[in-house]
């Protein structure tokens, strides 16, 4: 069940995003101004700004996911360099790729996994709670704030850009 509240769901979310930052760079354009502005904008003063989100979403989702199945040791590590659009969605894409890469047996035990951060001084959750208590909902506030951030701005984005696609089917 880890899979597939992680895998699937964070690589369709992950994918929006790149449709919203394709969206803003199409705004850009036509607003004709330097999209990189809008990498810095953000909705409040103490807040992170657009790319800082963007990092912190590619984190959560790799390092939840590698912690879950055990392998954070062996999970990639960005330096938080990125500059452009293009940058960030590289990044973007390269974690969609390395969750793919996570198969439902990778996530065998984790629900007991006894999980830990640095910044949690010695203090554990078992892989269930951390999945439901912090990785998930950490995931969503950054691709909301990210979403909320473009739209505030200007972006013409709207729920069926958050959402993306949907598996409807035919009624019968």
């Amino acid at each position: 069940m880890i899979h597939e509240l992680i895998v699937p769901q964070f690589t369709k979310m992950l994918t929006n995003l790149l449709a919203i930052l394709d969206a803003a760079e199409k705004y850009a354009g036509e607003k004709k101004f330097d999209v990189g502005v809008l990498l810095h904008a953000r909705l409040a003063p103490d807040q992170f700004d657009l790319m800082r989100q963007l990092q912190i979403v590619c984190d959560t989702a790799k390092l939840g996911a590698a912690r879950l199945a055990g392998t954070e040791a062996a999970s990639p590590a960005d330096a938080d360099t990125e500059q452009t659009v293009g940058e960030i969605k590289a990044r973007i894409e390269r974690v969609i790729a390395y969750l793919r890469g996570f198969s439902a047996e990778d996530f065998s035990g984790a629900a007991s996994r006894r999980i830990s951060q640095p910044r949690w001084n010695g203090k554990t959750l078992s892989g269930q709670e951390f999945l439901i208590h912090h990785v998930i909902p950490n995931f969503y506030f950054h691709v909301t704030t990210a979403y909320a951030i473009l739209r505030h701005n200007g972006v013409g984005l709207g729920k069926k850009n958050y959402l993306g696609e949907m598996p409807y089917r035919e009624p019968a």
